[in-house]
């Protein structure tokens, strides 16, 4: 395929957005939406997005799988499998300009709270279920559910590398679904495959790069760091 300037803009924001998400887990596809639904279009985005969102949650799974939290991970998948597919299915019912927006409220006012108000709220344990549940049904509907998942995430993982580990192997899980029913509907093509090719480029060094912020950030950092992307995907989908 030819490289234009878009193509080449691209291949920079995953660069970017994947250099946050081998460091956090998350956040990788939430950042590089809004820009590359710009620059390449909305199929074409969310179908290269997820794909290289998969290889690098993969990468991040199988080589730090010591600090995966089992518990958490089978109890955060299962509730969001079921939520993701109730997201497919309202995918066409659904307003989902609408709701979506109300949901990038919901995320900025929880990111602001949490950088600037230092009181902990508890939430009971259907609560707790419910967020996930709701994180579920936004990626089905958005490929956009970890701002949700990461509310929870914050109280149930403590550690960043138990975070991290553990947030990416959901991630494998829920992409490679997301990455079948793209395949069922025909956008793994002519036009994102070799897009799919190139991206693996700066990925390798957005996955060295920001595995190694990750071994040098605090435990401290790491949480403002995660309240600060959790601010910017909140805004980013009001944009979007």
């Amino acid at each position: 395929m030819l490289m234009g300037l878009p193509e080449l803009l691209f291949l920079l924001v995953i660069f970017v957005a994947n250099t946050f998400e081998a460091m956090t887990g998350f956040a990788g596809t939430l950042l590089a939406m809004p820009a590359s639904i710009m620059l390449i279009g909305v199929d074409e985005a969310k179908t290269v997005l997820n794909v290289i969102a998969l290889i690098c949650c993969s990468w991040i799974a199988v080589r730090y799988r010591a600090h995966i939290n089992k518990k958490e991970f089978m109890k955060i998948a299962g509730f969001m499998l079921f939520g993701m597919v109730v997201g497919i299915l309202l995918y066409d019912f659904v307003a989902i300009s609408y709701l979506l927006k109300v949901y990038a409220v919901i995320i900025i006012l929880i990111a602001l709270k949490n950088i600037f108000i230092k009181k902990i709220i508890t939430f009971p344990s259907i609560g707790m279920i419910v967020i996930i549940l709701v994180a579920g049904i936004i990626h089905g509907m958005f490929l956009s559910g970890g701002s949700f998942l990461v509310i929870y995430a914050i109280f149930a993982l403590k550690d960043k590398a138990e975070f991290r580990a553990t947030l990416a192997s959901v991630w494998v899980v829920l992409d490679s679904i997301m990455l079948f029913n793209q395949i069922r509907l025909g956008h793994l093509n002519n036009e994102t495959i070799p897009l799919i090719l190139l991206s693996i480029i700066p990925l390798v060094f957005a996955i060295a790069i920001g595995n190694r912020l990750h071994e040098r950030i605090n435990q401290k950092s790491f949480l403002k760091l995660t309240y600060i992307l959790l601010l910017i995907s909140g805004i980013s989908l009001i944009i979007k």
